[in-house]
């Protein structure tokens, strides 16, 4: 794992869109398209924004899958990530090839076995993801299922994931925040060729210390991200204060 630094949010933001950008150009240019995976959440707006802003993308090439959704979740409401892609993403990028969402309001057994079909015919080029406050990785709560090989599944959100939701300003009350979600497995994540992990502000640093300095551990989900081969980790001067 390579690991740069920036002042702020916004410059983590951008050169973690800007070297997106050119893994997905990379990957167009040899093999004629692009499979990649976008993270939701305050953490990935800046990144999200450089991306859609680079108008040498061929964005009819590239495939999309969504990283994880809250079950029970109409479109509809605020806290909703296919609302967040569809609003930040799909609806500013022009002719994208292919946008798979997760459906939370689907059968969610029926919906994680859908998206299983979906991905496994796509190997994954970049995969962009960020760190919980509780060191999950997706909707990967502690202690993580480092094994278990279904590219999705149905995870329980643990108190400390809801409450970021809620210092999030998703919700107004933490019982207001789902129980349960589908989100991309760890092993599903880890396959993905290349992976740009955004992380900033100074509620994250905790996590940033124990997921990048600590050993691998599923207590610290995002650790695992050590032992990907291609992986760079972007931090601001809030999240790397503890390195």
């Amino acid at each position: 794992m390579k690991i740069e630094k920036y002042a702020t949010a916004e410059e983590l933001g951008q050169a973690a869109g800007k070297l997106g950008a050119e893994w997905i150009k990379e990957a167009i240019a040899e093999k004629g398209e692009a499979n990649i995976i976008l993270a939701t959440g305050q953490s990935q707006f800046e990144t999200i924004d450089t991306l859609v802003q680079d108008k040498s993308i061929d964005w009819s090439k590239v495939r999309m899958f969504h990283l994880d959704e809250y079950i029970g979740m109409p479109i509809t409401h605020k806290a909703s990530f296919r609302k967040y892609l569809t609003e930040r993403f799909i609806d500013k990028v022009d002719g994208l090839k292919e946008a798979v969402l997760i459906n939370g309001e689907s059968d969610p057994e029926e919906e994680r076995k859908r998206l299983e079909k979906q991905i496994r015919q796509y190997p994954i080029d970049v995969a962009f993801v960020g760190i919980g406050e509780n060191g999950h990785l997706a909707f990967n709560d502690p202690p993580a299922d480092f094994d278990v090989e279904d590219a999705y599944l149905v995870v329980n959100l643990d108190l400390q994931c809801r409450q970021q939701q809620l210092g999030e300003g998703w919700f107004n009350h933490v019982d207001e925040v789902p129980l349960q979600a589908i989100s991309m497995s760890i092993r599903q994540i880890m396959k993905s060729r290349q992976v740009i992990c955004a992380v900033p502000d100074q509620r994250k640093a905790q996590a940033v210390k124990d997921c990048l300095t600590q050993p691998v551990t599923n207590l610290h989900p995002a650790s695992i991200l050590q032992e990907h081969p291609d992986c760079v980790c972007f931090l601001d001067e809030g999240s790397a204060s503890l390195l």
